[in-house]
């Protein structure tokens, strides 16, 4: 009876470990986003100072057009030994005008991130493909020939 007793209680807390190992890992990154901080940044009343000091400094800024700033924020999940999959986007845009206020502050989320999946493992290039034998013998007959760079000039 005693040894059922452990055995049965072995094999229950053997499973709670085992879900627990099965759980998903929960990453943040970027920008941490606040909703509140986020609400607060208003058009015509705040400028690039305040929004520094109320968000800080941006993920990334537009380099060209309109000064924008962008601060970007995701949540990732994983099971263990699984690539990470994005949960939650967000990303935050500040406009600014040419005096410095702000003049549109849009927020954007999972619906515009644009999944990408490469076309094969190697990046296509311009010329021909060699093989090994003629780039093992390519050069032989050209090394000293006038005008091709070897020592016959």
């Amino acid at each position: 009876m005693r040894v059922t007793k452990i055995l049965a209680t072995t094999a229950l807390v053997a499973a709670g470990l085992s879900l627990g190992a099965c759980s998903s890992i929960r990453e943040s990154r970027g920008y941490v986003t606040d909703a509140v901080l986020l609400s607060s940044v208003q058009p015509g009343i705040d400028n690039q100072r305040s929004v520094e000091m109320t968000l800080g400094r941006p993920t990334f800024t537009s380099q060209f057009g309109e000064p924008t700033w962008y601060y970007v924020s995701s949540t990732t999940g994983r099971k263990p030994f699984v690539r990470p999959r994005i949960q939650a986007h967000q990303v935050l845009a500040v406009q600014f005008g040419p005096d410095g206020n702000v003049t549109s502050a849009n927020r954007t989320g999972l619906d515009q991130v644009v999944y990408l999946s490469p076309d094969g493992d190697a990046t296509p290039t311009l010329g021909r493909e060699r093989g090994f034998l003629e780039d093992l013998f390519g050069n032989i007959g050209t090394v000293g020939q006038p005008g091709m760079g070897g020592q016959g000039q």
